[in-house]
């Protein structure tokens, strides 16, 4: 019976390579992103202005996608909670309180702490009952948790440090966990990636429509450049393959994986504010970097090694 499993099964190879690309990409995407954001506000662009209409922009091409591969999002009760808050967590409030955070605290410093969502999203696993308790994913969650508390208490101590600004951009690590979480347990049956994907970026406009109702947050853009709208344009497209490949590598690698795409964002966007955005290194840059790359170097090592018994356990099993 093993022989027949293994020669049924598609190589391992196969089977990680494309969520590998998903991760790969959409964490490059989800750099990019940290730092057009922080662009658009230097050249005058509200958060909630850049986000709403690069959201409806990455909506529409989505939207035209799904129709051309005949999956249209679902439209019944169920979908429209997943579609809702799945927008709230993981697109309209993460979103919107870290492009609102990155003009007060840099680009760097957000690209490194959305890399926490890993470690956050095994905490709410552990604590739903979803995963067990594993000492090396534990010493993991401690690395990297000490690793964002350097980074945060450096900020802290900085002489202009805005408290406000810097517990606001850690909320977004947080929402995004939230959305790992409840997007992997309340997947609806039977759905596509191709047809969510767009369904959830619908529901984000709404939400962040509503929210230009309250005083001092407006749609408005700047007309008299053309600057602002290929900026959005650009953050769009960024948008649409950042969350398509979001839904496809949590479709194919599950929660644990795809939260690494914050770690991969944070290779791509702190140099890239450093380097082509001229911003300063945040203070204790290696040792909160190095703790938080450990951190989720044994989260993820110990989830290989979990899924590795799981796949010994089911051999054996059907051997018997």
């Amino acid at each position: 019976m093993t022989k027949f499993i293994e020669r049924d099964r598609p190589p391992r190879r196969s089977v990680w390579l494309t969520p590998l690309i998903c991760l790969l990409v959409g964490g490059a995407l989800l750099g990019i992103s940290t730092n057009v954001a922080k662009y658009a506000g230097e050249i005058g662009l509200s958060p909630l202005a850049f986000l709403f209409w690069s959201i409806a922009g990455a909506a529409t091409i989505l939207l035209i996608i799904a129709l051309l591969r005949h999956e249209l999002p679902p439209l019944n009760k169920r979908s429209f909670e997943y579609y809702f808050i799945s927008a709230l967590v993981s697109v309209a409030g993460s979103n919107l309180f870290l492009f609102s955070a990155i003009p007060h605290v840099g680009a760097g410093f957000v690209a490194l702490i959305i890399s926490l969502p890993p470690l956050l999203t095994y905490l709410g696993a552990l604590a739903l009952g979803i995963e067990r308790f594993q000492t090396v994913r534990a010493l993991g969650v401690a690395a990297a948790l000490a690793g964002a508390g350097i980074l945060a208490a450096r900020k802290f101590s900085a002489p202009d440090a805005s408290v406000f600004w810097i517990l606001i951009a850690l909320c977004g690590p947080v929402l995004l966990a939230i959305g790992n979480i409840y997007r992997t347990l309340r997947w609806p049956k039977g759905a596509s990636p191709n047809a969510l994907a767009p369904g959830m970026l619908i529901a984000a406009v709404l939400l962040l429509s509503v929210t230009s109702l309250l005083p001092d947050f407006s749609l408005t853009l700047p007309l008299e450049d053309f600057l602002p709208f290929g900026l959005i344009t650009l953050q769009a497209f960024i948008f649409a393959g950042q969350f398509q490949l979001l839904f496809l590598l949590q479709k194919t690698g599950g929660p644990v994986l795809l939260s690494l795409l914050g770690s991969i964002g944070a290779i791509v966007g702190v140099p890239v504010a450093i380097f082509l955005q001229g911003e300063s290194p945040p203070d204790g840059l290696i040792l909160g970097a190095s703790l938080i790359a450990l951190g989720v170097a044994l989260v993820t090592w110990g989830g290989m090694k979990m899924m590795a018994r799981l796949e010994q356990k089911f051999e054996v099993s059907n051997e018997a």
